[in-house]
């Protein structure tokens, strides 16, 4: 994967700074963000720099001390703003599965699987496929920075998610891979990367919160409290999405990955809020109150996400 297409001052710099290509820009300090789209397109790039990296960055980018404070900087405001948003909650250790149960029920959102599944046109269908690719064709990478993160039993049950996740030891049945195979399939792009220049900032956001929280010991739990309403909430959506995929003609590999799920999530929900959330919040009472900070946001940004692909496609929700 190649760097993305700057979208403002900050993103060309990160660019040049980390591929050399234009000294007079790499050697000049960050400027600040010209946008919010700006913005997002740096810090993921940044990101990207702890997962599989560029072919024109140098590798030495990653530690760059000038691109750490950039980053750090980028994350700081972008938490910020996340926890701003949060209305706030908290829960004695014992109850954050039952409150993980009232984040996810209180949710409101617009339905983007619900949209497929009744009247989404095929030009929709795939340009929705094609921001999930962002996400699912990283899948559970930013969650296993979480592993050796946890106290034990909370430990042992990730694992054994993330097993799951991974194919069970088998590299066909990686769930990412499984979503590369659907790409192909309804005849998109499946490299990894292949449409971060075409994703919305809403897309990048989303994108970026999964990876500060997995990448930061100190959020640890809500890490875990985003996966539990991710597992939470995704079984009856993709139960939908077959549907939606099935109404126009899309029933191969790609329906295919999302019925791995319908099955899959209602599983991963148990494990993800009651021996995950659940074990780590009575283990480690002050990361109950992140937990619920992490479920919600992941709710939040996916309601977002959802109303600005239905804006787009001028339809209500």
């Amino acid at each position: 994967m190649r760097m993305p297409k700057p979208r403002g001052a900050l993103s060309e710099w990160t660019v040049a700074r980390l591929g050399a290509s234009a000294p007079e820009v790499a050697l000049r300090p960050a400027p600040n963000a010209d946008s919010w789209d700006d913005e997002a397109i740096a810090l993921w790039t940044l990101h990207e720099l702890s997962y599989r990296g560029f072919e024109d960055a140098t590798d030495e980018g990653e530690w760059d001390p000038e691109v750490l404070l950039v980053r750090h900087r980028l994350e700081s405001d972008l938490e910020a703003r996340l926890r701003v948003r949060w209305p706030g909650a908290d829960a004695a250790p014992a109850d954050v599965p039952a409150a993980l149960e009232t984040v996810v029920s209180e949710d409101d959102g617009p339905s983007l699987a619900d949209h497929v599944r009744r009247r989404a046109t095929l030009d929709e269908v795939l340009e929705l496929l094609r921001q999930r690719s962002i996400y699912h064709l990283k899948e559970s990478d930013p969650v296993a920075w979480v592993v050796p993160r946890l106290p034990v039993r909370a430990k042992a049950a990730l694992m054994e998610l993330q097993y799951d996740e991974y194919g069970d030891g088998d590299p066909n049945r990686l769930h990412h891979h499984l979503f590369a195979q659907g790409l192909v399939a309804v005849g998109l792009r499946s490299e990894y990367g292949a449409y971060v220049d075409d994703a919305l900032p809403e897309t990048l956001e989303l994108n970026n919160a999964v990876s500060l929280f997995g990448l930061h010991r100190r959020l640890r739990g809500a890490a875990m409290g985003h996966l539990a309403a991710f597992e939470m909430t995704s079984s009856l959506p993709s139960r939908k999405m077959v549907q939606g995929l099935d109404r126009l003609g899309l029933d191969g590999p790609m329906a295919a990955y999302y019925d791995e799920h319908v099955e899959a999530d209602a599983i991963h929900e148990h494990l993800a809020s009651q021996d995950i959330c659940g074990t780590l919040a009575e283990d480690e009472p002050d990361q109950a109150a992140e937990i619920l900070f992490g479920a919600w946001t992941c709710l939040d940004l996916e309601a977002r996400f959802a109303t600005a692909l239905l804006e787009q496609w001028d339809v209500g929700s």
